[in-house]
């Protein structure tokens, strides 16, 4: 993979085995995941510092400690991570988690395996799906994505701004990926290339300057290939949207030409094993979010199999929410979010459809 400069746009080349560099710029490569952060040009030169010293896991540490700028929750601590990166090696992902004080967000990573929004991007790829070869990720958290379409043979990169994301979904969720860290409000170090598959799944909506990015997505795209865009919030639905959220005419404007999906329909036809039903965008209360595919206009498949079902070798295991005497929700605020939604709360319907038994990673 040929990156090229979030400042310049000119190829990055490895002046070094930890380093990519243009002419009078020069960005750190720290297990194997470059970062390219224009907006952290102080972190940038130490992790630079304790690579060209010979101290990787130091410059490791360093750039744990970064996040984005909507974190509002605690700071990091160097002895913790310190920790992590000494025992790396057996630790579970949860304790990784926990040393990262990623508090409520880590919540969410380690039980989105069953939450309805992820089960909702599933179906929508699962739905269009065209054997794609490539496939890039834009917001791809720890990877959950990623471990599926690679477990189909598909050569996928995935990005975030947060390098500590990216490492997790190296080193506990989607190893067969590649990764790189950069913001996608400034030029993209993948611009040059194309896939198959496209995706941002469950963040789109709260990424600066969004024409712009919808415009850059779509010229990821190489020719028959897919975009693909889950959860884009609803402002008009009943009680507030969860987050940033457009009403219908306006997510129109940015998506005119896409198929569109209420996400609750998705879910009934991956529960279901059938084709979800598009619908249009509108003012309807009673839609959370909505999620499209681009080009618009083929036929969704029947969810019968693929991305929505566990690949066939998988080692399945109880979903951890499901208690002896109900459900172990993590939060209150889980509950609220995905309780009313969760599938796993019926007893009845095939177990793995339904996630009441779940394909968790090795070291969860």
């Amino acid at each position: 993979m040929t990156y090229r400069s979030p400042l310049s746009g000119r190829p990055l080349v490895a002046d070094t085995p930890h380093s990519l560099a243009a002419p009078g710029e020069r960005w750190p490569v720290v297990d194997g995941i470059p970062y390219l952060r224009t907006d952290s040009e102080g972190l940038v030169a130490v992790a630079l510092d304790h690579l060209d010293a010979g101290c990787p896991d130091d410059a490791l540490v360093a750039l744990l400690t970064d996040q984005d700028a909507w974190w509002t929750g605690p700071a990091t601590d160097l002895g913790e991570l310190k920790q992590l990166v000494r025992e790396r090696d057996t630790l579970s992902l949860r304790a990784a988690m926990a040393l990262l004080r990623m508090g409520p967000v880590a919540d969410y990573f380690a039980h989105r395996w069953s939450d309805p929004t992820y089960l909702a991007g599933l179906a929508l790829v699962e739905a269009h799906w065209r054997q794609p070869d490539t496939a890039f990720e834009l917001a791809c958290g720890i990877g959950h994505y990623l471990r599926e379409l690679t477990a189909r043979g598909v050569a996928c990169i995935g990005a975030d701004v947060v390098f500590s994301k990216c490492w997790l979904a190296k080193h506990w969720v989607a190893p067969a990926a590649d990764y790189v860290v950069f913001d996608a409000a400034a030029q993209w170090p993948v611009a040059a290339q194309r896939f198959d598959l496209v995706a941002c799944h469950d963040a789109f909506y709260f990424l600066p300057d969004q024409p712009r990015i919808a415009g850059l997505l779509r010229e990821a795209v190489a020719p028959g290939g897919v975009l693909a865009v889950s959860h884009l919030h609803n402002a008009a639905v009943a009680g507030g949207a969860m987050g940033p959220a457009r009403d219908g005419a306006e997510w129109a404007t940015l998506f005119p030409d896409a198929t569109v999906y209420d996400e609750r329909e998705l879910r009934r036809a991956l529960l279901a094993g059938d084709a979800p039903a598009p619908t249009r965008w509108s003012d309807d209360p009673a839609i959370e979010a909505w999620s499209i595919v681009e080009p618009g206009g083929d036929a969704p498949r029947p969810l019968t199999d693929g991305l929505a079902m566990p690949v066939a070798d998988a080692v399945l295991v109880p979903n951890p929410l499901l208690g002896d005497t109900g459900p172990r929700w993590p939060s209150d605020r889980y509950r609220a979010e995905y309780g009313a939604a969760a599938t796993w709360l019926s007893d009845t319907g095939d177990a793995a459809r339904h996630r009441r038994v779940l394909d968790l990673p090795a070291r969860w």
